[in-house]
């Protein structure tokens, strides 16, 4: 797995993101000869010059499997400027939720080649490309690669995406916030009811075992970890975690490496290098802050 944008929200280029990047949501996944991309943010313009030069080159077209996390504009916003989509041959299937029961998938996407936004039209293309939006469910790509997905907790449909292949797994937690208890008030405040509390209690507590029972044995884990404990104590139903959350989610779960990502856009390198340096010392599971670039192999 290749990591072709990490950051979160919008693209921050510049001289203080040079080391782990500024680009928004996109990895690479081979299998074998199989390739898998997750999330079209901006980093997926420089995943597509790469796959011209060597997919194009080998294999004599560039074939994929897309996984879509959900819709918001820093995970697809890249898709444009994907230049595999302009060359003939180019084949690509766009696997992910549904946003709004009355807009498809497709017409989300589709809506970026539109002349306000967009100077090509879709039906311009000349990459073969089809839609399939799904819920959570057991995807066979075939070749005994498998992929799962997961609903997780953000203010639109967000999946999360557990890629099987020959008994390794990759599992992908973006833009995801631990599920808390919406009826939590103090007994003091108007309208409190005790037994509504206890079923809210109940029901955040068992979506978040979910969660853990989704990536319990991963080899590799790449979660939401936008904020600082502190931080998120403002920033709570934005529909992301702390570093804290992530690595409580993971530990005790068999995960052998968890991967910190949906880096803060204000975040600066050397602010992610202190970061790194506070969790370095976590063993169970093994952590990394993703960077644009690194290579992992599961």
């Amino acid at each position: 797995m290749r990591f072709w944008g990490v950051r979160g929200s919008l693209p921050t280029p510049g001289p203080d993101t040079v080391i782990y990047g500024g680009n928004t949501s996109c990895m690479e996944i081979r299998a074998d000869e199989r390739l898998l991309i997750i999330d079209l943010g901006s980093g997926v313009r420089p995943l597509g010059e790469w796959l011209i030069k060597n997919d194009l080159k080998k294999f004599g077209k560039v074939n994929a499997d897309i996984l879509l996390t959900h819709t918001h504009w820093d995970h697809i916003m890249g898709f444009p400027m994907f230049n595999p989509i302009y060359i003939p041959g180019t084949e690509l299937r766009i696997t992910g939720p549904m946003s709004l029961e009355s807009v498809s998938l497709k017409s989300i996407i589709e809506t970026q080649f539109s002349y306000q936004y967009w100077p090509v039209r879709e039906g311009e293309l000349s990459a073969s490309i089809s839609y399939n939006q799904i819920k959570e469910e057991m995807i066979d790509l075939g070749d005994g690669l498998t992929v799962q997905s997961k609903f997780l907790n953000h203010p639109i449909l967000c999946l999360g995406y557990k890629i099987n292949y020959q008994g390794k797994s990759i599992v992908t937690i973006y833009d995801h916030e631990t599920f808390q208890n919406l009826f939590a008030a103090s007994a003091e405040q108007d309208g409190f009811n005790n037994d509504t509390y206890l079923e809210g209690e109940i029901a955040a507590a068992q979506e978040n075992e979910k969660i853990r029972q989704f990536i319990k044995g991963a080899d590799i884990v790449i979660h939401d970890a936008q904020y600082t404990k502190e931080e998120y104590s403002t920033h709570t139903g934005w529909g992301h975690c702390s570093y804290d959350h992530a690595i409580e989610t993971a530990a005790g779960n068999n995960v052998k490496r968890l991967v910190l990502f949906h880096h803060e856009p204000t975040r600066t390198d050397a602010e992610l290098d202190e970061l790194e340096k506070k969790y370095a010392d976590n063993t169970d599971p093994q952590i990394t802050m993703a960077k644009e670039g690194m290579v992992l192999e599961a």
